[in-house]
């Protein structure tokens, strides 16, 4: 009956790691505006996303301006400009300011029920832009207005759900990590042989890894799947795999942990049976 016991617990451990992982994840990385940031600064780099960012601003401002015979060469200029200033430290804290703005109203719908996507205001980009046009003496740059040019980044089609599922990810946050590792130890404690049950609950870590490790890739396909035409595959992809880089990192976190416990217990046998 212990062992029977032990090992319902020990199939509960490894049930409960993907779900502890990601509800800490909802509740602590998305939940909180500067880990979100901190997870969004670096696409300031991937090229793809610079791309969407030099496209949308480029085409958005591109409309805004009257040049008659003179319009190809200014949305040449305006292209010039963008990807200039993408690689500089300017766009770097103009695309953070953005996406702290973006989390904020993210957190706003979850909370009113306002809105149905989340998108990316491009104003401070576009800002900064007209500022150094200006300022390099470009005709017809300080008719440029600053406009809010949004880039959306994930549409949500059923609000409420998506509001309840997120508090509760919220609610378990922290407990639901502490719940897994107190089953840890009781399926441990109750084992008639806990050396056994030590090297179960070792495996048991390393199959919830396996288990989110799998649930991440497959969302990942789902995801990109069922993106419309007119979004950019490469720059959704580098978005997705920024806000789940913790998951990944968590995922062989626990992996190296499960295998350690496994590898810790087995040794403690064998140096026991040695003479």
């Amino acid at each position: 009956m212990r062992t029977f016991l032990s090992a319902v617990l020990v199939v509960l451990v490894a049930l409960l790691v993907p779900l502890s992982v990601v509800a800490y994840w909802a509740d602590r990385e998305l939940g909180d505006a500067d880990r979100y940031t901190a997870a969004m600064s670096p696409l300031a780099e991937n090229p793809a996303v610079r791309q969407v960012v030099v496209t949308q601003a480029g085409r958005a401002l591109a409309g805004q301006i009257d040049a008659g015979p003179f319009q190809g060469g200014i949305e040449s200029l305006l292209g010039e400009a963008l990807h200039s200033f993408t690689g500089t430290p300017a766009y770097r804290t103009a695309w953070d300011a953005a996406n702290r703005a973006a989390h904020a109203a993210f957190l706003k719908a979850l909370t009113t029920g306002e809105g149905d996507a989340l998108t990316i205001d491009l104003a401070p980009i576009v800002e900064q832009v007209k500022g150094e046009l200006v300022g390099d003496g470009v005709p017809l740059a300080d008719r440029i207005p600053v406009s809010h040019i949004t880039v959306k980044v994930m549409e949500y089609d059923n609000l409420g759900a998506l509001r309840r599922g997120f508090r509760m990810l919220q609610i378990a946050g922290i407990w639901l990590p502490v719940l897994t590792l107190v089953l840890a130890a009781a399926a441990v404690a109750v084992a008639a042989r806990r050396r056994r049950a030590l090297i179960s609950v070792g495996a048991g870590l390393a199959v919830g890894a396996g288990l989110l490790w799998l649930a991440v890739r497959i969302c990942r396909g789902l995801t990109l799947d069922d993106l419309p035409p007119d979004v950019d595959r490469p720059a959704a992809a580098a978005v997705y795999d920024a806000l789940t880089a913790f998951l990944r990192t968590t995922t062989w976190a626990v992996l190296g942990l499960g295998l350690a416990v496994v590898l810790a217990a087995w040794l403690t046998g064998r140096l026991r049976r040695t003479p």
